[in-house]
């Protein structure tokens, strides 16, 4: 079973940036994931793709955090990255890993696509 581990999460100011990393691990059946994605959930919402990068380097973005976050992925390709600089309060939220093996989804920002998650770590930005 593949699991997922996040960090870097915290608490910020608006203007200030953050550096979270996600590991994969366990018994992964294909040799990499077809893509890995960062989503977020704030409370009373639903969970929405802020970015993601396939096994190709090809990256997508939510339009919310486009030339503010950066997503890579590290030189194993089951470890991925989001740098998220420039934050705002309304970025405030559990923000997720998540790895598609074996789904090949063709919408990369939408959780559907992707069959194994990370319990998430919690960024707060204040005002």
């Amino acid at each position: 079973q593949v699991q997922l581990m996040e960090s870097g999460g915290g608490s910020v100011q608006a203007g200030g940036s953050l550096r979270l990393s996600c590991v994969g691990s366990g018994y992964i059946y294909s040799a990499n994931p077809n893509q890995m994605a960062w989503f977020r959930q704030a409370p009373g919402t639903e969970r929405e793709g802020v970015a993601s990068v396939d096994v190709k380097g090809a990256t997508f973005y939510g339009d919310s955090v486009k030339g503010r976050f950066t997503i890579s992925q590290g030189d194993d390709k089951n470890t991925v990255f989001l740098q998220m600089n420039s934050l705002k309060p309304e970025d405030t939220g559990m923000y997720y890993c998540a790895a598609d093996y074996g789904i090949a989804t063709p919408y990369p920002l939408h959780r559907t696509g992707y069959n194994y998650w990370g319990q998430g770590t919690q960024v707060t930005v204040s005002s």
